[in-house]
C-alpha cells in the first residue's frame, strides 16, 4: 500500500517559515515523522488508517476531509517544523555529515535554533489541543474510528497536558 501524508510540499511551503526554494526530499521524511509521532498518537491507530486509505484510493471527502484540512494540517505542519529543524543544518552524505555555510549569511547557533523548535512545539501544541477537542467533542458521532481501536493499536492520547497534577 502506498504511503499517504496527510500535508504536501506545498502545504509546508505555504504554512510554515521553510523557504519555497527547498528540496522536497530535504524535509519529507520529517513529515512522515511528524505524523507518526505525533498524529497517530492524537488520532489512533484506526482513525488514522482510515484517511490514509481514503488519501490513496482518492475517496477523502465529508467530515473527514473537513478533519484533515482543518484540524490536522495546522498541527502536523508545525510538528513537521518540529521534527525538521533540529537536521535543517545539516546534510549526510557518503563521505559524512556536513553543515551548510553560505558567503553571504550566518550560520544560527544551537541556542536560536532551539528557540525555534520551541516556538514551533508550542503552536504545535496549541493545533493539537483543538485537533484533541474536537474529535473529543465530534467522535462517536463522525468520527466512529476514534473509539474503535483494539489489541496492539495505537490509542488516541486525550492528555492534552502531559505534566504532574500535585
Amino acid at each position: 500500500m502506498a504511503e499517504a501524508l496527510l500535508i504536501s510540499r506545498k502545504d509546508v511551503v505555504k504554512f510554515t517559515s521553510m523557504n519555497g526554494n527547498i528540496d522536497t526530499d530535504h524535509f519529507i521524511q520529517y513529515v512522515k515523522i511528524a505524523q507518526d509521532k505525533h498524529i497517530e498518537n492524537y488520532l489512533g491507530s484506526d482513525l488514522i488508517n482510515k484517511i490514509k486509505a481514503d488519501i490513496v484510493a482518492s475517496s477523502l471527502s465529508g467530515d473527514y476531509l473537513s478533519l484533515v484540512n482543518n484540524e490536522i494540517k495546522p498541527a502536523l505542519l508545525h510538528w513537521t517544523m518540529v521534527e525538521y529543524l533540529p537536521f535543517s543544518n545539516y546534510t549526510i552524505a557518503n563521505k559524512g555529515v556536513f553543515k551548510h555555510t553560505s558567503e553571504n549569511s550566518d550560520s544560527v547557533s544551537k541556542e536560536e535554533i532551539d528557540y525555534l523548535i520551541e516556538k514551533e512545539r508550542n503552536t504545535a501544541q496549541y493545533y493539537t489541543d483543538r485537533l484533541v477537542d474536537y474529535l473529543t467533542f465530534n467522535a462517536p458521532s463522525k468520527f466512529p474510528e476514534y473509539y474503535s481501536n483494539t489489541n496492539e493499536d495505537v490509542y488516541p492520547d486525550k492528555d492534552l497536558f502531559g505534566g504532574w497534577i500535585i
